[in-house]
């Protein structure tokens, strides 16, 4: 796959237009104003964004992202009026998004947005195909951008939408965008009183718009232009989601939480909820956070992708843009680097499958380097040639951790492990032996495997795989590693005169005390990806008992799929549905019986750093109602009950 960027023109005004569909992103007399007479006044917005309550969000869909300045638009306007405490989230579909320098260009355009353009700019990277969130305004402000054809991606988003944006270029120039199949997945996607604006007032619109369910009307143009329309929807809301998939109803008046756990998924998940006005405590067990697997000195943001496109690859691609978006705000060299990851080709299969893979992926993720490309990007000598993720690289987790924790609504407490959960007059209290160690109504299980000892999430399947890596003294010629390099082990570049190897995996010890056996296994690894490396490093010569290291416990479930998402009552689950035994395609009407206001984050395994802080994203969309932040299917792949609903089936 090639670039996605948008192809630009730009005109002697220095204004862009679209060389894929000859047409402009944006009135040339004036843009700004007929985004907010279109969108804004059509949606009536001023008044919506000044009725909305703290805690309350309004969430606006867009087809056609375009430069982002309808959503800049809506960005000030909701900075304007919407009191402290709300909330906006702003979901847009594009296809060929902006390069980042055509970006900068095109918003330049518009200093009264400078505020706003400013910040979409710095985030504005790794934008991959899939759903992207950005997240503004310490959590105030939320965007997803679904990266992709506007029919492949809508039918895939679980959101219900408030105000919709008409804003593909010209039925005339994209008929694509504006087709019965589209229309439809607006009103699947809407509820009655949604709003909508567009500029366009052609007539197969129109009546394709009022087919879906809206009720559509002409009304004044600006400046030239004559017409534009605008309406609401008046069908019905539709609900497809089968009950064991369904959001819990609840009504969170007392915005309260518990998380278990402070590794990389207990640190995220605090995050995304105190983001959204929750009061969060954290338990951890030890005497801080990021004390097992998430400790590790340096983790790689390792992207293992399918070329089929299946739900963990979509997971992995979403998932590593938002966690580097967030690497951003850390400190680079110490704390994180975007050196790059090379994934070495070391044998046919594996060089079968890297050619799928690049023709799957557009070159802004990944690229194929022949040997000698790979030597020159790593720095060292290497048996072949791999891909390269040029805005992958290493993280030091501890520190992810520590800027995900810090936020006034979040308390940690440390030496306090929790045995127990009881559910007692709608409020769930964490038990040391007697002990009640703290008290929520919303508890989320971050523990990792055990995640196992709880009765009410002992059903789930997790699995502890031991891992351990190795930590090698720099040497004046192994500085020359300039990216990280993995085959089946991987080498990172120097972090505080240190090199971290590995890892090993070892699913039959429950021993984690660092062993010379598998610091032997590490070195081997290494001498597999570099040989050149290896001597520089003098690994011949290395007594394995002497190393340093570290070794920690992955958790993982037997898909590789997270889990993540709402925990339903086992028994009554499988009574509720144990019709499925005998008929796999019926849907009982029954709704799930779920454990009211408990949650798991768990089973990230070794792809942590890449799925754990988006983990926390849907945890709270979950919880607050939001939009998801990942397609409905992967959502669905990560949820819980997929386990219970598969031991069902079999049965049949």
């Amino acid at each position: 796959m090639a670039d996605q960027y948008a192809q630009l023109d730009w005109d002697e005004q220095g204004l862009p237009s679209s060389r894929q569909y000859d047409d402009v992103y944006f009135s040339r007399e004036n843009g700004l104003e007929e985004t907010r007479y279109v969108f804004l006044d059509n949606n009536d917005l001023p008044r919506r964004f000044a009725a909305l309550q703290p805690g309350e969000q309004l969430v606006v869909g867009e087809t056609g992202f375009g430069t982002g300045m309808n959503f800049l638009c809506a960005w000030q306007l909701f900075d304007e009026q919407a009191p402290a405490g709300a909330r906006l989230h702003f979901v847009s579909v594009e296809k060929h998004p902006l390069s980042e320098a055509d970006l900068q260009r095109a918003l330049a355009l518009w200093p009264s947005l400078r505020r706003y353009s400013a910040q979409l700019l710095a985030a504005y990277r790794c934008l991959n195909p899939g759903f992207q969130r950005l997240v503004f305004d310490e959590g105030r402000v939320v965007l997803t951008l679904m990266i992709g054809d506007a029919l492949a991606m809508l039918p895939h988003l679980d959101a219900r939408i408030d105000a919709w944006f008409l804003d593909g270029f010209a039925p005339s120039k994209n008929p694509e965008m504006w087709t019965p199949e589209l229309f439809a997945q607006l009103a699947r996607l809407s509820a009655p009183g949604t709003t909508l604006g567009t500029f366009t007032a052609t007539g197969y619109v129109r009546r394709g718009l009022i087919e879906a369910g809206f009720s559509m009307k002409r009304v004044p143009g600006l400046g030239k232009k004559w017409e534009v329309m605008c309406g609401a929807f008046t069908g019905q809301a539709s609900n497809q989601a089968k009950p064991w998939f369904a959001r819990p109803n609840q009504d969170h008046q007392e915005r309260r939480a518990l998380v278990i756990g402070a590794g990389l998924a207990g640190c995220a998940t605090a995050a995304s909820l105190a983001k959204r006005g929750w009061q969060v405590t954290v338990l951890e067990r030890h005497g801080a956070a990021a004390q097992e697997a998430s400790g590790n000195p340096q983790g790689v943001l390792y992207l293992k992708l399918s070329a089929h496109g299946t739900a963990l690859s979509r997971l992995i691609v979403d998932g590593f843009g938002y966690t580097r978006r967030l690497l951003e705000r850390l400190h680079k060299g110490q704390d994180w680097d975007d050196c790059g990851v090379l994934q070495l080709a070391f044998d046919e299969r594996e060089t079968q499958r890297q050619a799928k893979l690049a023709a799957a992926f557009p070159t802004t993720l990944l690229r194929s380097l022949d040997r000698q490309q790979a030597e020159v990007q790593a720095g060292i000598g290497l048996t072949s040639g791999g891909l390269f993720y040029p805005d992958a690289g290493w993280v030091h987790p501890p520190a992810l951790c520590a800027q995900l924790l810090d936020h006034p609504a979040i308390r940690l407490q440390c030496h306090q492990e929790a045995l127990a959960l009881e559910h007692f007059d709608g409020q769930w209290q964490a038990l040391s032996g007697r002990e009640i160690l703290a008290v929520a109504p919303v508890v989320v299980i971050c523990s990792a495997a055990d995640t196992l000892r709880f009765e009410q999430s002992a059903h789930l399947p997790l699995k502890r795989i031991r891992g351990q890596i190795s930590r090698l003294p720099a040497s004046p010629r192994s500085t020359r590693l300039s990216t990280v390099v993995c085959a089946e082990g991987y080498v990172a570049p120097v972090r505080q005169g240190e090199h971290t190897l590995g890892a090993s995996f070892n699913f039959d010890s429950d021993d984690l005390t660092p062993s010379s056996a598998e610091h032997a296994s590490n070195l081997d690894l290494l001498r597999e990806i570099s040989s050149d490396l290896a001597e520089g490093l003098d690994a011949d010569n290395l007594d394995p008992a002497t190393l340093q290291g570290r070794a920690a416990f992955r958790c993982t479930s037997p898909d590789y799929l997270p889990i993540i998402g709402p925990l339903a009552d086992a028994e009554q689950f499988a009574t509720a549905y144990a019709v499925l035994a005998r008929d796999a395609r019926q849907v009982p009407p029954i709704p799930c019986p779920w454990q009211q206001g408990l949650y798991i984050n768990s089973g990230h395994g070794s792809r942590g750093l890449i799925t754990a802080p988006l983990s926390g994203e849907l945890i709270a969309a979950w919880l607050e109602n939001e939009p998801l932040p990942v397609p409905r299917d992967v959502a669905e792949g990560c949820h819980p009950n997929r386990f219970m609903l598969r031991q069902l089936i079999r049965k049949g």
